[in-house]
């Protein structure tokens, strides 16, 4: 039997439990070194991220957080994806926890009247441009990108999803 996942808006208390999720899977799984310090924006997540059209969400089995999504409002009725992080022992499609937080993304984004959602990834994460591409995300150029779009410096592949 599945256990339930929840997915949910990012509350007040769920920082550390974001940051463990997040930091073994970018440094022991895919070698990158950054620390919290490095990554401001979460520790400011409802000023980041929960903020005009913008959220974060958390995914949560058995009262642990296992899974994250940001929505970062960019301006113009667009937005980044950031921080899509799903730990190791709920990924794949059994659990679904990955298509169910892109899912809860892309009600809001309709709702809230988005038309485009950019996001900027390692070359590394081949799993997540193949996830990204089989839920309607078109590679794009770097050159392609919106002005305000939050570059990060590990990103060389990028994406844009139009809502619609």
């Amino acid at each position: 039997m599945m256990a339930e996942i929840e997915i949910r808006p990012f509350a007040a208390g769920d920082a550390d439990d974001v940051l463990s999720v997040i930091l073994p899977i970018q440094r022991e799984e895919f070698g990158i070194d950054i620390t919290a310090d490095a990554q401001p924006d979460l520790r400011v997540i409802p000023d980041f991220y929960q903020s005009g059209k913008g959220e974060f969400w958390v995914a949560v089995k058995d009262g642990a957080i296992v899974g994250t999504l940001g929505l970062k409002d960019i301006g113009n009725n667009q937005a980044a994806l950031r921080k899509m992080f799903v730990a190791a022992e709920v990924r794949g499609r059994e659990h679904g926890v990955a298509a169910r937080l892109l899912e809860r993304l892309f009600d809001h984004a309709r709702d809230a009247g988005l038309t485009d959602i950019f996001l900027g990834t390692t070359d590394k994460f081949v799993a997540a441009h193949r996830f990204y591409e089989k839920n309607g995300f078109t590679e794009i150029a770097k050159g392609a990108l919106p002005r305000s779009f939050p570059l990060m410096a590990v990103d060389s592949k990028f994406y844009r999803y139009k809502v619609g």
